[in-house]
């Protein structure tokens, strides 16, 4: 379970990294060519970041697998202190 939530931590952030990326590699690109440039625009960068996450949650919510038909079996602890993994099972 926690190798699969950084999993998604770690592709959430990186899409959230998109904007500001392509933003510092033009801004580089127009440094070297003699473009003028105004100041970074942080709350566009902010607001696509978080526009390109809410956009991956909801495709993540439309293509994600169902488990309505499933019942689910929760973790337990055994007596050596290990707890198991709840997981589904079809019904």
């Amino acid at each position: 379970m926690g190798r699969r939530l950084l999993r998604q931590v770690l592709i959430r952030g990186a899409l959230a990294a998109i904007p500001f990326v392509l933003w510092f590699l033009w801004a580089a690109w127009a440094r070297r060519t003699g473009r003028p440039m105004g100041s970074t625009p942080w709350p566009w960068l902010v607001a696509a970041g978080a526009a390109i996450v809410g956009l991956s949650l909801m495709a993540t919510v439309a293509f994600h697998s169902d488990n309505r038909g499933e019942r689910y079996v929760p973790g337990e602890a055994r007596p050596d202190g290990h707890v198991t993994e709840g997981y589904f099972e079809k019904r």
